[in-house]
């Protein structure tokens, strides 16, 4: 018999750790706006200790700790800078003519593209859903449902804060700016799934294998449930 193939070597997630942190420690340093930092960036604060909190239960797989790591850059870069002022954006909107800072539309693509990999590792290893043709449009509906959550959010925001949240915000203007950001948010949810399942199909199976984890467990139980009703 063939030799079986070895693991991939893992990333250590304490790198991706330390990126977060780090770009949130310097996006920190004398912000444009203080309130429109802590907004854009309190998705890190939240999200960073319940993952390091879960661990040792719960592991993530290589791809996903990337994805969120180099999501908490974007959030920080927006944060720092206000989304409708981010340099980088006004390059952008400069070079190909645009009429508005980009980098807000950017944003809610990885508000898409990012989380899609995670409802889509959560339903994997957590639900009788790992080979059915439901998983994938539902963690699309999954992060549409989010990205509308979230625009709940910053529309409560404006409503609080009054003129002090339009950086927060960052409509430049586009009275269809609500729609954009759900929108972008499909796009880059979609593209996920499309690009990136066969990998992360195999990092799944790399961190059952690794012994890592026990996800076989629940959603054995979840098949032999369903067989028994039919």
């Amino acid at each position: 018999m063939p030799a079986a193939r070895p693991l991939p070597r893992r990333v250590p997630p304490v790198l991706f750790a330390v990126v977060a942190v780090a770009g949130l420690v310097v996006s920190g340093w004398q912000p444009r706006d203080r309130t429109t930092w802590f907004l854009e960036t309190v998705w890190v604060f939240v999200g960073l200790p319940l993952v390091l909190l879960t661990w040792r239960r719960f592991p993530l797989t290589g791809l996903l700790c990337g994805l969120l790591a180099a999501h908490s850059l974007v959030l920080a870069l927006g944060g720092h800078y206000t989304y409708a002022q981010v340099p980088l954006g006004d390059w952008v909107r400069d070079t190909f003519g645009l009429d508005r800072n980009p980098y807000d539309r950017f944003g809610h693509l990885m508000q898409g593209f990012v989380p899609a990999v995670l409802v889509r590792e959560l339903l994997v290893r957590t639900s009788p859903l790992r080979n059915s043709r439901w998983l994938a449009p539902l963690t699309v509906c999954a992060c549409l449902a989010f990205s509308a959550l979230f625009e709940m959010f910053e529309w409560a925001a404006a409503v609080i804060g009054g003129h002090s949240a339009d950086a927060f915000l960052a409509t430049q203007g586009d009275v269809w700016d609500t729609q954009w950001d759900m929108f972008c948010a499909l796009i880059g949810a979609t593209v996920s799934v499309l690009l990136l399942g066969r990998v992360h199909d195999r990092q799944l199976t790399a961190l059952r294998l690794s012994g890592t984890c026990d996800d076989d467990a629940p959603t054995a139980a979840a098949r032999t449930s369903t067989a028994r009703t039919r």
